[in-house]
């Protein structure tokens, strides 16, 4: 361990460090499997999901085991039966990094773990607000900012988890029609886990002149992560992945995005580009990597999108 590691609040491994802590954890997903986990344009294969996520998982299901003996020792303590709660992991990053695909792949990994198979995903993208109430307010270009978010929302639907409550409902959002679907909601069960992904997680209150503390997202989260890598990287992958929504989502006619379906090569990475230096690029820089260093455990991303670096908070 060098200097810097002993003065930093992480431990830093390798992608082959990592891969020695699998242990001999077998790999559950199938070539056809992972094809439905994949993200738009990202080439994630089984080697990586073993190298690199089989550990992850492994360690994940060590704290959530902990967890449950904890919830048994202090149900024996009171002399009575709590709520159960869920073990909440939130997923943290930039547009375009592939935290979704994480996420999923998370979710598809620990399903398989046999102290916690029920494991739900919820993104926070279904608590965005309504195209309506953004273009009120005059906010529609900065949709996935902070401001965009109907916080307190979502922070009584993690509030309600956390409470042990049976049913939990939220609302669900469309990226073909980029808005919230009316009257439509995902139902959260009491389940073993729930991952909560999203670019704006582990954000600290704003400075506002509040009489009171103010609750935040990561209060309710048990183990964060933070899918990192160079923004040139990932302004690239953006402009990628909407070349290849131009050739495919876009064409829906119903697509919100259906006016780029026939924009030429040039045209689609000049609109890209702009779409990520007066948008995305903005809400990155200011909001989301600020937030990088608060998170539990930060996998670092190559160019080519294999992760190469993954820092662990210590202990």
């Amino acid at each position: 361990m060098t200097d810097n590691e002993l003065l930093s609040p992480y431990i830093t491994f390798t992608h082959p460090d990592w891969k020695q802590l699998r242990a001999s954890v077998s790999l559950p997903l199938t070539e056809a499997e992972l094809e439905k986990l994949r993200g738009i344009n990202e080439k994630i294969s089984l080697d990586e999901v073993s190298d690199i996520y089989l550990p992850l998982t492994r360690l994940l299901n060590i704290h959530v085991a902990n967890n449950q003996d904890t919830y048994k020792a202090v149900n024996l303590f009171l002399g009575h039966l709590t709520p159960k709660v869920p073990y909440i992991i939130g997923i943290a990053g930039s547009v375009a990094v592939g935290k979704s695909t994480t996420a999923r792949i998370l979710q598809a990994l620990l399903t398989r773990w046999p102290n916690h198979p029920k494991v739900d995903l919820v993104t926070t993208d279904g608590f965005l607000y309504p195209n309506r109430i953004l273009e009120q307010r005059g906010i529609m270009k900065r949709k996935g900012f902070p401001e965009s978010y109907d916080l307190q929302k979502l922070i009584k639907f993690l509030i309600d988890v956390k409470s042990g409550k049976a049913e939990v409902t939220a609302p669900v959002y469309s990226h073909l029609e980029y808005d919230i679907i009316p009257n439509q909601f995902q139902t959260i069960r009491q389940p073993d886990i729930l991952i909560i992904e999203g670019l704006n997680i582990l954000q600290t209150p704003r400075h506002q002149k509040a009489s009171r503390p103010r609750l935040t997202v990561s209060d309710f989260i048990d183990f964060s992560i933070y899918v990192d890598a160079d923004e040139q990287d990932i302004m690239q992958w953006y402009i990628d992945r909407f070349h290849v929504l131009c050739r495919t989502a876009f064409q829906n006619p119903h697509s919100y995005f259906h006016r780029y379906a026939d924009l030429s090569e040039d045209e689609a990475t000049k609109i890209a580009t702009q779409i990520w230096n007066d948008i995305n690029g903005i809400n990155l820089e200011k909001n989301i990597i600020p937030t990088r260093y608060r998170s539990s455990l930060i996998l670092k991303k190559g160019a080519c999108h294999r992760i190469k670096e993954i820092k662990l908070r210590k202990l």
